[in-house]
C-alpha cells in the first residue's frame, strides 16, 4: 500500500464528503465545501547528548515504526510548542533528563510512516548538555539507551536518513574540536 497521504486521504475532513481529491503535488481539494488541505511536515526535535568520554547516546525504539531499532531520544513537537519546549519535554518523558543547554545544530527532512500513513517531518538537531547522566531510566517509547563510540556504530540499525546524518556530523564536529 502507498502511504503517502495523497494515496490514503480520501475523505475531507471539514466536512466528511468523498469529493476529496488531489489538487497538487502537495494537495487535496474538497469539491463539495472547497477545503483546500496541504501537505506539510511535521515538526520533530534530537538530541545528541554525550558522556564524559564523548560517547553519544543513542537509544531503542519501543515502538513501531522501527521497534528495536537505533535512534536518537526527541520526538515530535506538540501544537504551540517550541523545538526547545518540546525536546526538553521529550527527554524528561523518555529518560528523565534535566536539560541545562541546548544548542541548535542542523535540520532534515524525513518521511515517518505510521499506520499506513507518511509523516512528511523536519527533523531538528541539537546539542544538549544535561544536569546528570546518572539514574537514567528508559521510559515513554523507548526500550533502552547505551553510550557509543563512533566505531561501535551499526549505521544499519539507524533507519530513520535524518538521524544516521546528524549522528554521522557529531562525530565529524568532534573529531574537528580534537
Amino acid at each position: 500500500m502507498n502511504a503517502h497521504p495523497l494515496q490514503v486521504l480520501k475523505f475531507c475532513p471539514k466536512c466528511g464528503s468523498d469529493t476529496f481529491s488531489r489538487s497538487s503535488e502537495k494537495s487535496l481539494k474538497c469539491n463539495h465545501c472547497g477545503f483546500h488541505f496541504f501537505i506539510n511536515s511535521a515538526a520533530a526535535v534530537a538530541a545528541l547528548i554525550s558522556d564524559e568520554r564523548g560517547k553519544l547516546m543513542l537509544v531503542t525504539r519501543g515502538v513501531e515504526p522501527d521497534y528495536g531499532k537505533l535512534d536518537l531520544p526527541g520526538g515530535f513537537v506538540d501544537p504551540m510548542e517550541t523545538a526547545e519546549q518540546a525536546l526538553k519535554r521529550e527527554l524528561e518523558e523518555e529518560l528523565g533528563l534535566q536539560v541545562i543547554s541546548m544548542e541548535y545544530l542542523a535540520s532534515a527532512p524525513n518521511e515517518y510512516i505510521f499506520s499506513d500513513y507518511t509523516v512528511f517531518t523536519l527533523d531538528m538537531a541539537f546539542k544538549v548538555t544535561v544536569k546528570s547522566i546518572e539514574n537514567l531510566k528508559a521510559m515513554d517509547d523507548i526500550l533502552a539507551y547505551r553510550f557509543y563510540y563512533e566505531e561501535e556504530i551499526d549505521y544499519g540499525q539507524i533507519p530513520a536518513p535524518s538521524i544516521k546524518s546528524f549522528v554521522k556530523n557529531y562525530f565529524q564536529l568532534s573529531k574537528r574540536n580534537l
